[in-house]
């Protein structure tokens, strides 16, 4: 008995030292062969658990690798290297608290082991990092969050747990792709996590991916029912798909109120989804255009765009409703920034409408001086320039101070050029499409306010102002 029982010791042994050898070698899987033929020869030996589990630590294998190591000092509780391996692989899983407590027990029984206390101030370390991210996500400080993870991923490189938790925090900063690959690289592993499930959907949720995201929140549930935050976002998601839905059936059947209180409804449920919250801001826009609220519109893009610095939709919109309301530089602005993204012949054109307008905005505006809209017709024209005439003329402000007979003495002159201008067909035409602009204007050197309302009132003996009392006046022909 004690020959067969020294045989298989030999035997054992001599599988071992192959382990070794292929170990060297960086064979790990071989390595791993010979070291799981020396424990079933002779499965009381902790060496064998231990090798085993360094073998299986090579391979990524670490709750593998763990149980190994834990039966290992389960054999053999004086045995260092055995606690050490143990405490690795509770740190790299991400059991920082398990980890403190193997490299201790390393440090009861060897005080002075450099890698015992190295590994001890490594978790301590782990422990703190976790600390300050659960802090920093209740806070929402999901950069510093990501921060901490990185930093505990370097010690805890197998740790679901801490990746899950940087990959939600990347989604919510909107690194997509990131989160993404982080969530996709645990499925490879763990088809049925529920957590990394979630962030995938979450990912999808955010990009307004909404139908396919509710199918992996569902797919999460059903891994884990009482998966609190996939229920939420379930929730959310079906919500803002409906509403969403909703409000563009009320905006295509014309019912532009009901679509508005919809699109308002939408933007309550979930105010991290951006990319979602940025269409609905420029859809109530829309709206808002519809019901000539142009300022509204206008601040409904704004606020899509600051949600989305890319969304052309909403810079379209926007601009248009700069140029509605007349403000120009601001409309030139939002398209000179569509144009530098898109460069179409479309975006082209309008930008350079938008140009065009600008320039003429800064010219003088002859409607304005008469004050009739630019679809004012011929005889509206004439009207206008009557009685603006008549109130500028020179002679009925004869008896005002120097300051003022000058300033009316200009507001004449401009109420002739202006009727000069728009009461001719041809020139209201260049005026109006911004041809005299590149004519370099109307050439008014010549231009006579006086001879243009002696032949625009007749007579031939003209008119006069005469008082009527203090401060009135009543004109006649001669």
């Amino acid at each position: 008995m004690w020959k067969l029982l020294r045989g298989r010791s030999r035997e054992a042994e001599s599988f071992k030292e192959q382990g070794n050898a292929y170990y060297a070698k960086k064979d790990y899987n071989e390595a791993y062969n010979y070291y799981t033929k020396a424990i079933d020869t002779c499965p009381k030996n902790a060496s064998y658990y231990g090798n085993r589990a360094a073998t299986l630590m090579m391979l990524g294998k670490f709750r593998e690798a763990l149980a190994d190591a834990q039966q290992s000092v389960r054999l053999d509780d004086s045995f260092v290297r055995g606690h050490l391996r143990e405490g690795k692989c509770h740190l790299s899983l991400g059991n920082a608290m398990a980890a403190c407590r193997s490299f201790q027990r390393a440090l009861e029984l060897d005080h002075k082991n450099a890698q015992a206390q190295q590994e001890f101030k490594n978790a301590n370390a782990v422990i703190e990092y976790e600390k300050i991210a659960e802090t920093d996500f209740e806070k929402r400080d999901f950069r510093k969050v990501v921060f901490c993870m990185d930093r505990a991923l370097e010690f805890a490189p197998a740790c679901h747990r801490f990746k899950i938790l940087k990959a939600e925090c990347l989604a919510m900063l909107g690194r997509y792709p990131e989160a993404q690959s982080v969530a996709s690289d645990i499925l490879r592993m763990d088809s049925t996590n529920a957590d990394a499930l979630y962030v995938r959907g979450l990912c999808l949720y955010y990009e307004d991916c909404i139908e396919k995201a509710v199918q992996f929140f569902v797919q999460a549930l059903r891994m884990a029912p009482d998966h609190e935050k996939a229920c939420v976002a379930c929730r959310n998601a079906k919500a803002l798909k409906a509403k969403k839905e909703d409000g563009n059936k009320a905006f295509k059947e014309g019912n532009y109120k009901l679509a508005y209180e919809l699109y308002t409804e939408a933007l309550g449920i979930d105010p991290n989804n951006i990319k979602t919250n940025a269409k609905l801001y420029c859809n109530r826009g829309t709206v808002n255009s519809k019901l000539r609220k142009l300022d509204g519109a206008i601040e409904d893009c704004t606020n899509a765009v600051k949600l989305d610095d890319t969304y052309i939709k909403a810079y379209l919109r926007r601009a248009q409703c700069y140029m509605d309301t007349e403000q120009y530089e601001e409309a030139v602005r939002d398209y000179e920034k569509v144009y530098q993204t898109e460069k179409t012949k479309e975006h082209k054109q309008l930008l350079k409408n938008a140009q065009l307008e600008l320039k003429k905005s800064k010219r003088k505006d002859y409607y304005k001086i008469l004050g009739v809209d630019k679809n004012a017709s011929e005889d509206e024209i004439k009207k206008a320039y009557r009685k603006r005439a008549l109130m500028h003329h020179p002679d009925r402000h004869s008896g005002a101070s120097a300051e003022v007979q000058k300033e009316e003495e200009k507001k004449f002159k401009e109420v002739g050029e202006a009727f000069t201008i728009l009461s001719d067909p041809k020139k209201k035409t260049r005026y109006d499409s911004g041809q005299d602009l590149d004519e370099e204007g109307m050439n008014m050197a010549d231009f006579d306010a006086n001879n243009i309302f002696k032949a625009f009132f007749g007579g031939p003996g003209g008119f006069s102002f005469e008082a009527s009392g203090p401060g009135n006046f009543f004109f006649q022909f001669g």
